[in-house]
């Protein structure tokens, strides 16, 4: 598998004595020993930030972090007000999992200006100063499924592609790489990309139309398993047989369909090891430990072949 990594090994040194003045200042002791961490999560609907939860959740509990997790309902507003009451609720540390990678600068910012340390996971922010980021190469996913639906079609065809929420990370980093990784296939033409904000319900209205317009592709990538999902309820029979379609994120329902045959192949990642890697980080914040700037956590091309590794 492609080793390809767009992580910068650079290492965000944070001193023990700085986040002892910082914490201090902004009064921020911990009752249970463990410290006071917020989760600011874009969505709970989507099950793979179920997981990114469980994971953060499971390593709280293993160190004694009281955890407030919030779930904004992938809207930018709703995060925005969460992420500045977490400045005024006692938290040591903000992990965000950004609905809006640019719409979220400004709270990042302020929780900065407030001395409390923030950790992205699975999408970063924009701009503000961001201790540690802990997410997938989605760069390099990016390019494996282009290399997996190229070859399931035999390296030529039209396809089309959805589109994750315009302006997160997640999305430009695998298009980046999808659209990379599909230029080595000249006979290959995307004739139409829409977003459908990572979304199943978005993902069937949009595949169906999109295939209306074009009747005769031959494959479908969506940025991630709710899509290509969505995508294949809008294909009905056609799918896994006339038109191949690649998801990414290795989801329950997504690995389910790659094991009935539905969904050719997904990326997965491994998002309750993103939650707990990220929690990880922030309990060394709270400490005044020194924190990785760039996790990266693998993600391995899940076929018919070795699905039932990852069940």
């Amino acid at each position: 598998m492609s080793k390809k990594s767009i992580f910068r090994k650079t290492t965000a040194v944070i001193t023990a004595a700085a986040m002892a003045l910082s914490l201090t200042a902004c009064n921020r002791d911990s009752a249970g020993g463990g410290g006071n961490v917020t989760l600011a999560l874009s969505t709970q609907t989507n099950p793979f930030f179920v997981q990114v939860r469980d994971g953060a959740q499971e390593k709280a509990d293993e160190l004694g972090i009281n955890l407030n997790i919030q779930d904004a309902s992938d809207d930018a507003a709703t995060q925005t007000n969460q992420l500045n009451n977490a400045a005024t609720s006692g938290a040591q540390v903000v992990i965000v999992n950004p609905t809006d990678s640019d719409a979220v600068v400004p709270a990042v910012e302020s929780l900065n200006k407030a001395n409390i340390p923030v950790i992205a996971v699975d999408r970063s922010s924009n701009g503000g100063d961001v201790a540690s980021f802990v997410a997938s190469d989605n760069v390099a996913g990016g390019e494996q499924a282009a290399d997996v639906l190229a070859e399931a079609i035999g390296e030529e065809g039209e396809i089309l592609v959805l589109q994750g929420i315009a302006g997160s990370s997640a999305s430009r980093d695998r298009g980046k790489g999808f659209k990379d990784g599909i230029a080595k296939y000249p006979n290959i033409k995307v004739v139409a990309e829409q977003t459908a904000n990572f979304d199943r319900t978005k993902g069937l209205d949009v595949a169906t139309n999109l295939l209306q317009a074009h009747p005769d592709v031959k494959a479908i990538f969506a940025e991630n398993d709710e899509m290509a999902l969505g995508a294949i309820e809008a294909l009905g029979a056609r799918a896994g047989s006339d038109v191949v379609v690649v998801g990414f994120d290795g989801t329950s329902d997504g690995l389910a369909a790659v094991k009935d045959g539905k969904m050719y192949a997904t990326i997965a990642q491994q998002p309750g090891e993103l939650g707990a890697k990220a929690v990880e980080e922030a309990s060394k914040l709270i400490k005044g430990e020194s924190v990785t700037a760039e996790i990266p956590v693998e993600v391995v091309t899940v076929n018919k072949d070795n699905v039932g590794d990852f069940e």
